[in-house]
């Protein structure tokens, strides 16, 4: 995805004064199961340095930022050996000098918008999700909105109310998210 914004749709029920669920197409689910994913020690390294940054294994589209001072940084021989390295001070088993010419790093590119498969991630791209307040994930159905309605108890559909929600780089921080409703 080109773009650092990820629209939700809350539903919220007035009279409870709830939000039910969130309603979340795939960037928004790969988001969150990417967060979730990161070590605890990573989590601490990037809030101490008072911004996030995309770290992670899966070829997930971060909504994070795009910072390229980020990008993965690889490193060769100087005697063009067939080796290489991200750290800069790795020995070279053929020569035994430092792989310390910096090489450009390329990545896969991502699968256009539109296409039916999803191209990578954690979820699937041609299904609407719900996301409860635990973080559990489920697909979209008619049958499950019901049973939720059922769950909370919601009497009155009319006290129902859809918000829509864009989130930036800004809004990553859950806990901010959270005290905003």
């Amino acid at each position: 995805m080109a773009t650092n914004t990820v629209s939700l749709k809350l539903l919220i029920d007035t009279k409870g004064h709830k939000v039910l669920f969130a309603e979340a197409g795939k960037d928004f689910v790969d988001f969150v199961f990417t967060l979730l994913a990161l070590p605890v020690g990573t989590v601490i390294r990037l809030l101490s340095k008072d911004n996030m940054a995309p770290i992670g294994g899966a070829n997930v589209p971060h909504l994070l930022t795009n910072d390229e001072s980020l990008a993965k940084k690889v490193y060769m021989c100087g005697s063009y050996h067939r080796f290489i390295a991200d750290d800069p001070r790795a020995i070279c088993p053929q020569c035994k000098y430092t792989l310390s010419t910096e090489v450009p790093y390329v990545a896969a590119q991502a699968i256009t918008e539109g296409s039916s498969g999803g191209g990578g991630g954690y979820v699937k791209d041609v299904v609407t999700y719900m996301i409860m307040d635990n973080l559990e994930v489920k697909p979209m159905s008619t049958i499950l909105c019901i049973a939720m309605l059922n769950r909370f108890n919601v009497k009155e559909v009319g006290t129902l109310q859809e918000r829509m929600v864009l989130l930036g780089m800004d809004d990553v921080c859950i806990p901010k998210l959270l005290s905003t409703f």
